[in-house]
């Protein structure tokens, strides 16, 4: 007797934002998601803090320097409940399309670098948030918790997603991959800053790292990658010192199968685009057969993982009492 298991297209983008403009930036996306379900494409995946941008200041100059970014920034940084993020799961009602949405989440005064994913019937499945942001972004994001790693259940299979170098943080992985994810959605910003001065930051390390989570997960990775354009490097290079750290290019998308291989063509790095693969969730078995660490491949008798997923509030109210003044308010 034979089983079937879903089988569907996906797109990777590769395309630079249009920085720091939200609503021109989600004009872009709905034309991205239209081109994609167009194609036949079931899930497509936007790289990270797309919408307005990856805040790139932060690693060219001192922060007195970066503050001339800052307010603007926020203004163009999406909410999740307001009309942007509504046009986007319009969108994937429209299309019919899962979407899976990099974008600098405000809430309240602080910024998250946040990730949607949005449904085929415009449900926002989730709103999560990079658990730790890297380096020099904790000067401009704040901190996720254990909630915002979460796989979930969909129609293209069991979804998660991360941002960047949360793709590096064992612990990070392995809570995914306990959750029996298929298919999921790497969002890197672009592969352009300190070339040639940093090779962590470049494009081998970081595909490596997608490709690693693939083979260590056994699931399909999109890993969506995104593209800086010449305006940026005018607005922010101004002076050439900063022109050195921040090229133009840097886009490298890629989607991956459950046994590392490339299964798209890749774009130049200039290049914008979509990266389109069939994915066969029927292979994932296949691969797990041979390495499954998450169960047969396990060893809990020497190694655990702790996992604290309750999301954490930064106020916790008392419930009111009875026939107080709060329990209609």
């Amino acid at each position: 007797m034979t089983t079937s298991s879903p089988r569907f297209k996906a797109a990777a983008v590769q395309a630079a934002p249009v920085f720091l403009d939200l609503d021109a930036g989600v004009d872009k996306a709905v034309g991205l998601i239209a081109e994609a379900a167009s194609h036949g494409a079931s899930l497509i995946a936007f790289p990270e803090a797309w919408l307005p941008g990856y805040p790139f200041w932060i690693w060219l100059g001192s922060p007195a320097w970066g503050m001339q970014f800052v307010q603007r920034y926020v203004d163009q940084s999406l909410e999740v409940a307001g009309r942007p993020m509504a046009r986007l799961r319009e969108a994937a009602r429209q299309h019919h399309i899962h979407v899976v949405m990099g974008y600098s989440e405000r809430s309240g005064a602080s910024l998250y670098l946040g990730q949607a994913l949005i449904g085929p019937d415009g449900g926002l499945v989730a709103a999560r948030r990079k658990l730790k942001p890297t380096h020099a972004e904790r000067t401009v994001f704040g901190e996720g918790d254990g909630g915002d790693l979460k796989v979930h259940a969909t129609a293209v299979g069991r979804l998660g997603a991360l941002n960047c170098w949360e793709h590096v943080q064992p612990l990070v992985k392995q809570a995914m991959f306990t959750q029996g994810e298929q298919v999921h959605v790497a969002s890197w910003p672009s592969f352009s800053l300190y070339r040639g001065m940093a090779y962590a930051l470049g494009p081998e390390v970081n595909l490596a790292a997608s490709q690693i989570y693939a083979v260590e997960g056994q699931c399909f990775v999109i890993a969506s990658c995104a593209v800086v354009s010449e305006p940026m490097t005018a607005l922010l290079c101004d002076a050439p010192d900063r022109a050195k750290l921040l090229q133009p290019g840097g886009g490298f998308a890629m989607i991956y199968g459950p046994d590392g291989r490339p299964l798209a063509e890749p774009l130049d790095e200039r290049a914008e685009g979509l990266l389109y693969a069939e994915l066969d969730l029927g292979l994932i078995p296949l691969a797990k057969a041979v390495a499954d660490p998450a169960g047969h491949y396990a060893r809990p008798d020497v190694l655990r993982l702790m996992f604290n997923d309750r999301p954490q509030r930064i106020v916790q109210r008392f419930d009111a009492e009875p026939g107080g003044a709060d329990e209609t308010a």
